[in-house]
């Protein structure tokens, strides 16, 4: 049984071809995609809808997140709940890194945005912190 395999039979989602190709890519690919990014990398034909009703899925199962991105295009990275074990829950509020360079989104999963008191009568939904520079391969390839 594949990676993606196992963890969709862990998250007791089924198993189908679409979903394990994928969360194969999710798990392959070290940055955020984007829905076309993903279509590019789909090796079968799978219709747009398919991709979308598996990525729903996967949103709210856990197993991916969306990542902000100051294009306002909609991006997405794998929830490596092995790197999460340790503390026994999944946290979405990490920093997020985008390189100014290649363009990529990357999640700084041990980077965590501290708690912020809000005034009274504010409630919050979600924290997004997004730090812009180069990431470690196009800084070295700028070192060179």
């Amino acid at each position: 049984m594949s990676n993606a395999a196992e963890v969709l039979k862990n998250k007791k989602l089924r198993i189908t071809p679409a979903r394990v190709h994928v969360l194969d890519i999710f798990i392959r690919e070290a940055a955020a995609l984007t829905h076309a990014e993903i279509e590019k990398l789909l090796i079968d034909d799978f219709d747009r809808v398919t991709l979308y009703r598996t990525l729903t899925s996967f949103l709210e199962n856990g197993l991916i997140h969306k990542v902000p991105d100051e294009s306002g295009i909609q991006r997405f990275a794998y929830c490596n709940h092995e790197h999460h074990e340790h503390s026994g829950a999944h946290s979405h509020t990490h920093v997020h890194f985008f390189c100014m360079q290649c363009s990529k989104t990357t999640c700084l999963d041990d980077i965590l945005i501290p708690a912020i008191k809000l005034p009274e009568g504010f409630v919050q939904d979600e924290s997004v912190f997004l730090v812009k520079g180069l990431c470690r391969k196009c800084s070295k390839n700028k070192a060179e």
